[in-house]
């Protein structure tokens, strides 16, 4: 049964569970999760110990040891792609495939209001899911520079009181020495409406003196703009995706104070295991962060049509976390060619996360994916639960963690400020004037 909220603006929520990495409390923690009450008041929260707010004669919620979790941040995803599946399939489940038909229909199609209306559509399905914060990779090639960023910027002003909304701009990384003239409109534009550089590091090709050349001047650009950097790194199980190193090895050799996550870094995983440590080491060193994508990484990876796949595609986590490495993971893309499904739910990606990288029977405290480690490296407040935060809840029916990575949750009540988030997913026959 749904859990049913008081018409109030301040209620208790009785008898909940919150799991210890996504919260901060002095209350006692037995198998990972804290016993509690929570009241909310004027859309901030304050925590309890059960039965704690009783005499208060608040309206109550019974949970009935539900578990209750932060809103979710997704730091990789890309609104500007999302929901073209209908109008642009990838043709065989390929990279290389997914590629040729972004391309096309980015050429073809995406002007300002076919990019506005499709991240609208992707923002109300994260926000009835729960979600807080989001980051997304915008395309900047050409022309299509002029009409994303300032969609964006228009549609982070006009989400700002729901979710927090973060861009960084993909390109090919040795465009920073090929074709300068494009690089610099590139950091103009991301400097103005205050995003995050990035770029693509493996184009199919080993990397060489110029992509250390390249990597150099992004880093350059970044400090001297005070930009972060988020890059797509190595999405592939080709032997000559080696790029990851030389991004840890230019932020050394820059002396690169800012932020740096890299994305997928797929054929970490398959490198040799000393060639595997020694990369695990620099990137601690270099203070990068690792975000996989294990939906769409397990989609496009080691694809071969008639052939089952051998490997999964995703980083290794497990390892990359044991060493101090910030690890995460995070939607990527959705209803593209390069990932035909998704919805960004981060808790269907943390369940299938769960399932496919093997969360499960692991000491570490993977719950933090949810919420506390991406907000931590996107520099937002939001993804943990503490005494006069804002009560941005999910609360779960599910009261263990194999109850709620067992089903979709979809009796989910999400809470903004207090109040219920409406449920009601936007129909996809809205876009079908634009898919056809």
């Amino acid at each position: 049964m749904p859990i049913q909220l008081p018409p109030s603006n301040a209620y208790v929520l009785t008898n909940v569970r919150i799991p210890a990495a996504l919260v901060e409390t002095d209350l006692p923690v037995s198998r990972d999760m804290v016993a509690c009450d929570i009241r909310v008041r004027d859309g901030r929260l304050t925590l309890g110990h059960r039965g704690a707010f009783a005499t208060m004669g608040l309206p109550a919620s019974p949970v009935r040891e539900g578990m209750v979790l932060p809103r979710t941040v997704d730091i990789h995803t890309h609104l500007d792609k999302g929901h073209i599946w209908a109008r642009a399939p990838n043709p065989d489940g390929t990279f290389l495939g997914a590629r040729m038909s972004v391309a096309g229909d980015r050429e073809a199609r995406w002007s300002a209001s076919d990019v506005e209306r499709r991240m609208e559509f992707a923002l109300r399905s994260a926000y009835a899911h729960g979600t807080a914060a989001v980051r997304t990779h915008l395309d900047s090639i050409g022309p299509q520079v002029a009409i994303s960023w300032p969609v964006f910027a228009a549609i982070r002003e006009a989400w700002k009181d729901r979710i927090a909304l973060q861009a960084v701009a993909l390109f090919p990384t040795e465009w920073a020495v090929n074709d300068e003239p494009q690089f610099r409109s590139i950091v103009a534009t991301v400097a103005k409406h205050g995003g995050l550089l990035g770029g693509l590091t493996f184009m199919g090709e080993a990397p060489t003196e110029k992509l250390d050349r390249a990597l150099d001047r992004v880093m350059q650009a970044a400090s001297a703009n005070g930009l972060d950097l988020d890059f797509h790194v190595d999405e592939s199980d080709s032997p000559h995706a080696v790029s990851l190193e030389r991004i840890a090895d230019a932020a050394i050799r820059t002396k690169f104070k800012g932020r740096i996550v890299a994305g997928h870094c797929c054929s970490l995983a398959l490198q040799p295991e000393t060639d595997r440590t020694r990369v695990i080491e620099r990137l601690g060193e270099a203070r990068i962060a690792v975000v996989s994508l294990p939906m769409c990484n397990m989609y496009l990876q080691d694809r071969t049509a008639g052939r089952t796949p051998r490997w999964r595609g995703v980083a290794p986590l497990h390892e990359l976390d044991a060493a101090g490495v910030e690890t995460l993971v995070a939607s990527d893309n959705t209803r593209d060619p390069f990932y035909a499904f998704g919805d960004l739910d981060m808790l269907e990606v943390f369940r299938e996360a769960t399932r496919i990288v093997h969360f499960d029977h692991s000491v570490r405290p993977w719950a933090r994916l949810l919420g506390p480690a991406p907000a931590a490296v996107m520099g937002v407040d939001y993804g943990t639960i503490r005494n006069g935060g804002a009560a941005d809840l999910i609360v779960l029916s599910a009261r263990t963690w194999n109850e709620a990575l067992s089903r979709p949750q979809a009796d989910r009540l999400v809470l903004h400020a207090g109040r219920p988030v409406p449920r009601d997913l936007p129909d996809y026959r809205e876009l079908d004037d634009m898919t056809g």
